[in-house]
């Protein structure tokens, strides 16, 4: 077993748990003179997760050695089960879990960012393009929030704004990533996104109630350079375009404070959590910036790798970006906080919507490099290779 599956998130309550000890839930099934059990209100898994659907009960395993058997045996109704569970939350997981490293990703923006947009649109090119690229078996765990990208994708509507967390829980986003190991044998990956309301980060308050902050081994920050007045005023755009017109560095400032805090990482030295910053909507800059930039370009032929040159070079065009947009202070901010961070540029649409009607463009949904900040991630983790370098 890989160590770093030793102490993993669970991708449901965000507790770190030991994935060779995961707890069991009952079949409900009996056993010889015992009826099984009932499913009943669980109190834990109403606090962690906020789900008040009854379950069968959760129960330890046996003994005290490093790892937990396949099966074990309910000790009230003596069914035997291999069904294996949060032991915080008690929300039941894959049987592939806790068998190799599974890094928990969040995702936050502020409010108009387009985060839902983003990640709806996310799931779907990770669960076909991104699948592909990398052959990978990709799909959607069971317990995760629905996956329904039919309203932007097929009926070419945008989502309603997300409401506030409430105790910093939300039902999450889990994906399984099921590759070949480099040697023998498969290695299974669980992604787990959040979809946050711009209002929890609107204040440091609010934002350290958002529990999965401090769980999270990655973070993709997804920014709108809408928000930056420099950048806004250089194309047109309607009053419904602007969500708010807050200071995105005050914005990064916060998220950086809550990760110091629940990481407890002492101000004199830079938070080592891989930060994938991705400004979006970047289509309402490709006629400024012209066909020829290669920001405005899609990667020709992407190979099984995350090309590390490549990226590097996205990084450097946003930053100049951001000089000219006399937007620095964000990138000093990262700069003197973040020891690996990555700019990227990405479009969940393709083009500008509608945004009085909330519709997208008549030609459709046309994702622009969206799953580049989430593939470079994976690289840090050793699930995709890098390459270029």
């Amino acid at each position: 077993m890989n160590p770093l599956a030793r102490r993993v998130s669970c991708p449901y309550c965000y507790h770190r748990i030991d994935g060779r000890r995961l707890w069991y839930q009952c079949t409900g099934r009996g056993s010889p003179g015992k009826a099984g059990c009932t499913p009943v209100p669980d109190p834990e898994r109403e606090r962690e997760t906020g789900v008040f659907e009854p379950s069968r009960p959760a129960f330890a395993p046996p003994g005290r050695g490093p790892f937990s058997p396949a099966k074990a045996s309910c000790a009230t109704c003596g069914s035997e089960t291999g069904i294996r569970v949060c032991p915080c939350c008690h929300t039941p997981l894959s049987t592939n879990f806790g068998g190799s490293a599974s890094p928990l990703i969040a995702m936050v923006g502020a409010k108009g960012t387009g985060k839902t947009v983003y990640l709806h649109v996310l799931a779907h090119e990770l669960l076909n393009g991104t699948r592909r690229r990398f052959d990978a078996d990709v799909r959607a765990s069971s317990g995760s929030a629905k996956i329904d990208v039919s309203s932007v994708m097929n009926d070419r509507a945008l989502f309603a704004q997300t409401a506030q967390a409430i105790g910093g829980r939300r039902d999450p986003f889990v994906f399984e990533w099921r590759r070949p190991r480099r040697v023998t044998g498969y290695e299974t990956t669980y992604l787990s996104f959040y979809d946050t309301a711009g209002e929890d980060l609107t204040n440091i308050g609010t934002t350290h109630d958002l529990a999965y902050l401090g769980a999270a081994d990655a973070l993709i920050l997804l920014l709108d350079p809408f928000m930056i007045p420099h950048a806004r005023d250089q194309i047109s755009l309607p009053d419904t375009a602007v969500g708010t017109k807050e200071s995105t560095v005050d914005v990064v400032n916060r998220v950086t404070e809550t990760l110091r805090a629940a990481h407890g990482i002492r101000s004199s030295r830079n938070i080592k959590l891989p930060i994938a910053v991705a400004f979006a909507k970047i289509d309402a800059f490709f006629d400024l910036l012209g066909p020829d930039h290669p920001l405005v370009r899609q990667p020709a032929h992407p190979s099984a790798q995350y090309d590390d040159v490549a990226g590097q070079a996205t990084h450097e065009h946003v930053r100049a970006l951001l000089h000219s947009w006399e937007a620095d202070d964000i990138d000093a901010h990262l700069r003197y906080n973040y020891a690996n961070f990555r700019y990227f540029a990405v479009s969940s649409l393709g083009a500008a919507p509608d945004y009085d009607a909330r519709a997208v463009h008549v030609n459709g949904v046309q994702p622009f490099r969206v799953d580049e900040p989430l593939v470079w991630l994976l690289s840090q983790f050793g699930v995709v290779r890098r390459g270029g370098a």
